[in-house]
């Protein structure tokens, strides 16, 4: 027996909605240790899509090979970018000392500064600093456990995202084949653009986004380098891996950045320098960068990517984050596909009435409703 919602009064359908989505938020939250390794798999399966049937049809290579390569070059590719980062690090390692000694003097610094100005005593803003410390190390404790997964079950993450990345490039063709038989034969087309076109925007927005990583390291590093800032590179590496995340990445990057550059040479004009490298670099990738490398075949409006981003950290925490662009640009495509759904896909989109203000096309007079019926009817009888 099949229900018709769209003939239901409208607090009908609202129950019926709100209940859905109550439902939807229920089983991501308690099924993101399975659907999170499932969502990026399904991610990179795309991404190495070309590669493997390059591999398979090109080198004449068995599919379950060139699958197999596939996966590979992307794990040496993944691999070589943390090991780059971790050589960084082990060299802040290193010089931890230096930076416990550095930051202690800054602090020194700064109490004293805020006893002479405000007159607060160096004792007093001790002890808030404690009392302020020992809650934040107690919530953020509850988060980590909350968000963070060990680190066996970060290997099983790893691991389960490797073996359905490798699975879904061999059964490509059973998967699709599912997919077709879900639904009726009349929507068999639907279904074959929906699925091309999802694969061609994800391919183009997490290829555009390793260019642009690959460009705002570069271009940070070397500016940082030029500026005789410490740890530059991997800065720079920070800035360009945390950019992939809209607008909190790069504020993000910010704060790291000026907290390690200032404890390690409590130079107030490197962080200066710092912020406005920063900040011009994300005018120029949002402006320059984001419209020509990872286009706008999709756009979804800022309003949209920040609710995104912060439901996405609410469920999955920082893999949320990740993976709330392409979901939302994935959702946008079926929404607009789909009658019923296309004012929520025309909700995700930009507002191009407001794009050109003052500027408004001159249109003729709207004719009359009796106009209109007239015109149908001659339609009709011609």
């Amino acid at each position: 027996m099949k229900v018709n919602l769209s003939n239901q009064p409208f607090n009908i359908k609202l129950v019926v909605t709100l209940i859905s989505l109550v439902i939807i938020g229920f089983l991501l939250i308690e099924g993101k240790r399975i659907l999170s390794p499932l969502v990026f798999a399904t991610l990179f399966s795309i991404l190495l899509l070309p590669w493997a049937a390059f591999l398979e049809h090109k080198c004449r290579l068995k599919r379950n090979m060139a699958a197999f390569l596939a996966v590979f070059t992307l794990l040496i590719f993944i691999g070589g970018i943390f090991y780059l980062l971790g050589a960084q690090i082990a060299r802040l390692v290193g010089d931890w000392p230096m930076f416990k000694d550095q930051l202690g003097s800054a602090t020194n610094d700064l109490q004293n500064w805020i006893s002479q100005k405000f007159h607060v005593d160096v004792a007093k803003q001790a002890n808030y600093v404690h009392k302020a410390t020992s809650k934040i190390v107690d919530s953020g404790t509850m988060v980590a456990g909350a968000t963070l997964y060990s680190v066996s079950g970060m290997l099983l993450f790893i691991g389960f995202t490797v073996l359905y990345t490798f699975f879904f490039l061999h059964y490509r063709s059973l998967i699709m084949q599912f997919l077709v038989k879900v639904f009726s034969a009349e929507n068999s087309k639907l279904v074959h653009e929906i699925v091309e076109e999802v694969q061609y925007i994800i391919r183009k927005y997490i290829t555009g986004m390793l260019i642009e990583m690959i460009i705002v390291s570069s271009v940070v590093s070397l500016v940082f380098t030029l500026l005789g800032i410490k740890y530059a590179i991997m800065l720079g590496l920070i800035a360009g891996l945390l950019n992939i995340i809209p607008y909190i990445g790069i504020l993000t990057a910010l704060v790291i950045s000026s907290l390690i550059t200032f404890a390690t040479t409590a130079a107030i004009s490197k962080v200066v320098w710092i912020i406005a490298v920063l900040f011009a670099t994300h005018v120029i990738d949002v402006n320059l960068l984001l419209p020509l490398i990872v286009g706008s075949k999709v756009k979804i409006n800022a309003m949209i990517t920040l609710f995104g981003i912060v439901v996405g950290e609410m469920i999955w925490g920082i893999a949320g984050m990740f993976l709330s662009i392409p979901v939302i640009a994935v959702l946008k495509i079926i929404f607009d596909r789909m009658e019923a759904l296309q004012p929520w896909g025309f909700l995700m989109g930009e507002d191009n009435t407001a794009s050109k203000p003052g500027r408004k096309k001159r249109q003729g007079k709207r004719p009359s409703l009796e106009e209109q019926i007239a015109a149908r009817e001659s339609a009709g009888t011609e």
